[in-house]
């Protein structure tokens, strides 16, 4: 039944609209027969790791999907990013946007580089490039650019800058797996690009990712380092840590991969329905997709205009929390006001209008397999309610009749 009157809203003592949490980035599974088939061979062979046969194949799977010559599989996105900095030599500062998950400034300073924050462009939600050639200082050697949502940054832009001051560029693809840029994979850009294979992203390893290159030198020192700098049985020439992949989350990684395609198409119907049902909500702004690229459409973004909802972002939180949607700040607050780079620039803010004002303003909703379209139709008829009744639910806030629901910790 869709919620029609402001007592119905559960944050208005009304029944929660969902029985059970919808989260965002709720695990896609594939094929279950499939990944079990796989698991047993895995234990038939007693190869569990180390470069397995299964870790082979989906690097290779990979590097053809992208259309580069190297996909070193990791145990996980943060690790290859990690790698991937030290094997490009970063040192000193390092561009970075602060709206993207607090791993990928952690990459750095857990190496003893300088994350420098710098601000997006309000279109795309990415790097703007005017702002980063403004940031690089005498320190600065290199730069990360996030393709937040999956929508690529200016790389013509940054490539330029990069070329013209001797800099390294390196991608944080974890959003992008599966998407286009001028009508090339994303993956082919810059010196490398890390994707994550996370278990909230649409294609999962449970946990891993993986670095892309076409830079041969650049993949040898990487394949070198995530296996401790082994470059024989029992000679090590290198400087390395564990970033090796397990065979059984390559097992999942390959599982996806068979099911990409599916994947993608859920994704896709559940944004046009999104885009369809929200297209005359004052206020709430479905962030769009370009249909002249490829694109996994993992990510409902949703921002708000409270000049025009008259209801806050937290508050539509708040709304959709007490039914049961688990609707998530992407991401608030901004790398640059955690700990330690709030403590460590205090003032950064000030350098980063156009991120201050986004981390108020997004809101991003359910979507993938476990989200059914008359799931959608619900939490569309909850934010139609929310807004058209926006004034009286302010008011019912302010005079403390209102159960708010508490966000908790953020995942990625």
């Amino acid at each position: 039944m869709l919620k029609q009157r402001l007592d119905e809203l559960a944050i208005c003592g009304g029944a929660p609209a969902f029985a059970e949490k919808l989260h965002v980035g709720r695990p896609n599974i594939g094929d279950r027969a499939r990944l079990l088939e796989r698991i047993n061979t895995i234990l038939d062979s007693r190869w569990l790791s180390n470069m397995g046969p299964f870790e082979q194949e989906l690097e290779r799977r990979i590097a053809d999907m992208i259309g580069v010559k190297h996909c070193i599989a990791m145990c996980n996105a943060t690790v290859a990013m990690e790698i991937a900095i030290r094997a490009l030599d970063l040192t000193g500062e390092v561009i970075v946007p602060s709206l993207t998950f607090i791993a990928t400034a952690h990459a750095l300073q857990w190496q003893q580089i300088t994350p420098v924050f710098c601000d997006i462009a309000p279109a795309t939600h990415n790097l703007d490039p005017a702002c980063v050639e403004r940031m690089i200082t005498p320190r600065t050697t290199g730069l990360i650019g996030v393709h937040l949502w999956g929508r690529a940054c200016d790389t013509d832009a940054l490539a330029e800058i990069a070329a013209r001051r001797g800099l390294r560029v390196l991608y944080d693809a974890a959003h992008a797996f599966g998407c286009t840029h001028n009508g090339q994979m994303i993956g082919r850009f810059g010196d490398a690009e890390v994707f994550s294979f996370h278990a909230t992203k649409f294609m999962n390893a449970f946990e891993g990712g993986a670095v892309v290159t076409d830079d041969d030198e650049l993949a040898r020192k990487i394949r070198l380092m995530k296996n401790f700098g082994f470059t024989h049985y029992d000679q090590v020439d290198y400087i390395g840590t564990n970033g090796k992949m397990t065979e059984v989350a390559a097992a999942m990684g390959l599982t996806s991969l068979d099911s990409l395609a599916e994947f993608i198409a859920v994704n896709r119907r559940n944004y046009e329905q999104y885009r369809a049902e929200l297209a005359n909500v004052p206020g709430l702004t479905l962030m769009p997709y370009d249909d002249g690229e490829q694109s996994n459409y993992q990510y409902l973004v949703v921002e708000v205009d409270e000049a025009e909802t008259v209801l806050a972002r937290d508050l539509f939180v708040q709304i959709l929390w007490a039914e049961n949607v688990i609707a998530r700040r992407y991401f608030y607050p901004g790398c640059h006001r955690m700990e330690p780079y709030r403590s460590y620039y205090p003032h950064a803010g000030l350098l980063l209008p156009e991120t201050e004002r986004m981390v108020e303003r997004l809101l991003v909703l359910p979507t993938g397999t476990a989200i059914a379209p008359d799931d959608i139709t619900r939490i569309c008829a909850i934010l139609r309610l929310a807004v058209s009744e926006s004034a009286a639910v302010r008011a019912r806030l302010q005079d403390g009749g209102v159960a708010q629901a508490q966000p908790a910790l953020a995942r990625q």
